[in-house]
């Protein structure tokens, strides 16, 4: 078996990923936290590969055990696959089907490709098979030693963007300002972390978006960095991502201390805004060993963390968190308009805009379930298409839920139409 084969399937599998996290249906199918899990137990294998196959001749066991890698990483390519198809279905079907149909011929349990709940449970079978097989490779004594060139930490197609998206913005305009306040508050220690903490779905990373592009903050910070952390708290992966971030180096051929002396440098030499976008980590410990190296800048830098963990938040912060919450009624409407209809406003449709109000009420104030039954609808001016939404079953679930996008995640589950 060659390494190098099983180094192709497993950045494929990476990759593949990469491109489902952060996916609307992800969120929804509340696959986020499994296929984040499988990315980083993925590409901590990955980064060894390479030591078991100079060792896999001499040793029976390491052989056994990379034949084992080489059927989960098959498994898992032939799933996230399946998963794909059944979420997008095929474009063609899709016209051919009424507003509500789209949708439920995606996600149905008539779908061809398997049930959502099938592929659910195939996602968590591949990650807890992934976990049990990562967990042995301690016996083995393998060293990370990747080529840097081909090297995969976190698929880019994953990592978030401080230049996207984060300009045209309906809503927070206080939120803005309460970040913007941190940023400009004289404060007597080096580095100050503020975390911004809520739900999925609710805008954390376009938010901290519009406060990175703001022109007062880059004349504040000479130096900025954005860094998507995601589940793998990894220090040393982090380090040369926020180095990267910093000065735009290749950071795979330093070694060793010369990755954190790097770090220092640049980091001592400007007053810096560092944004740790999706964080996850609940262990201190790891937190404490990248705070040690982040905190001797230049007096007054900042760091931003975005996460949906209050656990995360008391871990990290320096100062109160801020606590995100959902849009008003009136920005919730505005936005649903501006996704609903062609021309964003919805004049001369003044009976969809009566029903769309009576089903943004219903969207709990979450831009992103806001934003997506408006997607739904966009351009169908079939009032009886807007009435199925707003009487469908889809609202009948428990309003102290704080999952991510409950009501479309009921919507798909329950939709039979045919």
């Amino acid at each position: 078996m060659a390494e190098s084969i099983l180094f192709d399937i497993a950045t494929e599998v990476l990759t593949k990923i990469g491109s489902l996290v952060g996916w609307e249906v992800s969120l929804l199918w509340n696959l986020e936290s499994d296929l984040k899990s499988l990315e980083g137990t993925l590409s901590t294998i990955k980064a060894v590969l390479s030591d078991a196959e100079k060792k896999q001749a001499q040793n029976d066991q390491l052989r056994e055990w990379l034949g084992k890698l080489k059927d989960v990483f098959l498994d898992a390519e032939d799933v996230l696959e399946e998963f794909e198809l059944q979420a997008s279905g095929r474009e063609v079907e899709r016209q051919k089907r009424s507003t509500l149909r789209k949708v439920c011929q995606c996600f149905s349990s008539s779908n061809p490709v398997g049930s959502r709940y099938e592929i659910s449970h195939k996602i968590k079978e591949i990650r807890e098979r992934l976990d049990q097989i990562a967990s042995d490779r301690s016996r083995f004594s393998l060293i990370e030693s990747t080529p840097a060139e081909v090297r995969h930490v976190i698929p880019k197609v994953r990592e978030t963007d401080p230049f996207l998206g984060g300009s045209c913005v309906i809503g927070r305009k206080d939120d803005k300002k309460k970040i913007m306040r941190f940023l400009f508050q004289p404060t007597n220690i080096n580095v100050s972390v503020l975390p911004i903490v809520g739900i999925g779905g609710l805008g954390k990373t376009t938010l901290t978006k519009m406060v990175y592009n703001e022109e007062r903050v880059n004349k504040l910070f000479p130096l900025k960095m954005w860094t998507c952390v995601s589940d793998d708290f990894d220090i040393t992966r982090l380090m040369k991502q926020i180095i990267y971030s910093a000065t735009g180096e290749d950071c795979n051929k330093l070694k060793g201390d010369k990755i954190p002396k790097r770090l220092q440098e640049i980091l001592t030499s400007k007053k810096f805004l560092l944004v740790l976008d999706d964080v996850w980590n609940e262990k201190p410990m790891k937190w404490l060993e990248l705070k040690d190296l982040l905190v001797n800048g230049v007096n007054g830098s900042k760091i931003i963390v975005s996460t949906q963990s209050k656990r995360v938040a008391e871990i990290m912060s320096t100062v109160p968190s801020h606590f995100i919450q959902g849009l008003s009624e009136e920005e919730s409407l505005s936005l649903f308009k501006k996704y609903a209809f062609k021309d964003g406003q919805g004049k001369d449709f003044p009976r969809l805009i009566e029903i769309g109000m009576d089903i943004v009420k219903k969207c709990k104030r979450v831009p992103l379930t806001v934003r997506s039954l408006g997607s739904l609808l966009y351009a169908n001016t079939d009032e009886r298409e807007w009435l199925k939404i707003k009487y469908n079953d889809i609202w009948q679930v428990d309003q102290d839920n704080e999952d991510i996008l409950p009501v479309l995640e009921l919507s798909y589950n329950h939709c039979h139409l045919l």
